[in-house]
């Protein structure tokens, strides 16, 4: 009987192995929209010679620099929520990487220690995903009453307190250790 329970508590522990799987996935998802990202940028460089060389006008050329870079900071801010999810469940169910925790010039931001860590790192930086997109879509919309001006104050009303809130219960937190 000793033996069947070590055997079985073995694979159950070597099953944490499977979510090697996601960590790869999320890497090379991350580097997928980075790629995407980068082709963004890279569009509306392309559009800026067109500027400077007198084939476009100007007004054309901010509107749709404006939306392709911001669209970028998106790809790139989820692109970023995917590595440190996949680096951060490789820490938690596979092995510490002991590249985070030694390595002095790097920011703390990819090590994670437990499941609420992770969860707060992918909250702030989800948080930031909203924002960005909030921000893409009301450059775009067209202002034409009172109503959707209210409606674009108070959404940026719950942003700002959003990001108080967030501050705040970090705050609290180091105050607490």
């Amino acid at each position: 009987m000793k033996l069947i329970e070590k055997v079985v508590e073995w694979i159950l522990w070597q099953s944490r192995l499977m979510i090697f799987l996601a960590v790869v996935a999320a890497i090379i998802s991350a580097l997928v929209l980075v790629i995407i990202g980068s082709v963004e940028v890279y569009h509306v460089i392309v559009k800026a010679k067109k500027l400077i060389i007198g084939y476009i006008d100007f007004e054309s050329f901010y509107k749709y620099a404006i939306k392709n870079i911001v669209t970028a900071v998106d790809i790139y801010l989820i692109a970023t929520v995917l590595l440190i999810f996949g680096i951060g469940l490789y820490e938690l169910f596979i092995s510490k990487i002991d590249y985070i925790e030694y390595d002095h010039k790097s920011s703390k931001i990819l090590e994670v220690h437990t499941l609420d860590q992770l969860k707060e790192k992918l909250a702030k930086v989800i948080l930031m995903v909203l924002i960005v997109t909030f921000f893409k879509y009301a450059i775009d919309f067209h202002y034409e009453d009172v109503k959707n001006l209210l409606m674009l104050s108070f959404g940026i009303f719950l942003i700002s307190l959003s990001i108080y809130m967030m501050h705040k219960g970090h705050s609290e937190d180091k105050n607490n250790h």
